[in-house]
């Protein structure tokens, strides 16, 4: 790791942490936080402002981390403010907020480096951004296949570029995190989104081909790049999906060998793991965490 300074921001905000966690009520948590070493690093988290980026976004905040939630929305969801407030109490000012659509390169790569310039460092990535769309194949339309694979794949691929640029240009070797899905392995049982699916295992790829590029990128030390493949998720998107298709969420409960359809929050500790210094030899691969799905 470079021995490169963050900025007086960082600074303060680590010496705000560490004097809370001096506290005899926070022996665990400064124990997590001495295992993984996340204080005064910084994270940008796209797809940040609801769902499961804000979740994964609270989990890197609890470890230590100064986490930029990037989203394309003008204001974030009420839940944003919510997390930001709470968290606040415990670990400062660590939750920030800043819009910008990951399909337009120029303003991602100015955000991305704001963010790097304020605290002469950028550790990390999770790319959560992604949208989805229920259509039979031939019913889709043409602009709609280009507009999913745009963000799904290619804000992904772009956030990535945008943010390694960084991290070689402050000499911090990290780690990303790519969200796929399952789906990007799997048709998914009973839903009808033949590009979603096409543009996950994409991105699955992706995280090999960058891992490859990436893996001595900073004076020999590395970017490692891996991928989550969720199963299905109880989020505002799959929701909706439930709302549209009544009978899937017994369809898919049924399909994974727990019974269940997973919380966000159950996926906070596989990205901390994959994003930690202790998972150093781990990069180009695929987390799979779908309750059993695929291992029927």
């Amino acid at each position: 790791m470079s021995t490169r300074k963050s900025s007086t921001d960082t600074d303060n905000t680590s010496s705000s942490i560490a004097q809370r966690l001096s506290d005899p009520d926070s022996i665990n948590l400064c124990h997590r936080f001495r295992e993984l070493k996340f204080i005064g690093r910084v994270f940008i988290v796209t797809g940040g402002a609801r769902g499961l980026g804000l979740t994964l976004a609270e989990g890197l905040v609890e470890e230590g981390g100064q986490v930029y939630c990037l989203d394309r929305l003008e204001e974030p969801d009420k839940a944003f403010y919510e997390k930001r407030d709470q968290l606040a109490q415990k670990f400062g000012d660590s939750l920030h907020y800043r819009k910008v659509d990951v399909q337009h390169a120029s303003d991602l790569n100015d955000v991305v480096a704001e963010i790097a310039g304020k605290h002469s460092r950028l550790d990390g990535l999770v790319a959560a951004a992604g949208v989805q769309r229920v259509t039979k194949a031939l019913d889709y339309p043409p602009e709609k296949i280009t507009e999913m694979m745009n963000i799904n794949f290619g804000g992904v691929y772009l956030s990535a570029q945008a943010c390694a640029r960084q991290m070689i240009k402050y000499k911090t070797p990290g780690a990303m995190v790519l969200v796929g899905s399952m789906s990007g392995k799997v048709a998914n049982r009973g839903l009808y989104c033949s590009v979603y699916n096409a543009s996950k295992a994409a991105v699955e790829q992706l995280g090999r081909s960058l891992a490859m590029e990436w893996g001595q990128a900073i004076d020999g030390k590395p970017i490692r790049v891996n991928v989550l493949c969720p199963g299905n998720i109880n989020t505002p998107m799959v929701q909706k999906n439930f709302e549209d298709e009544p009978h899937l969420k017994e369809l898919w409960e049924s399909s994974n060998m727990l019974g269940r359809i997973s919380d966000p929050e159950e996926f906070q500790e596989a990205v901390v793991c994959m994003l930690s210094p202790k998972s150093s030899f781990m990069t180009g691969s695929c987390m799979l965490v779908d309750g059993g799905f695929t291992a029927w």
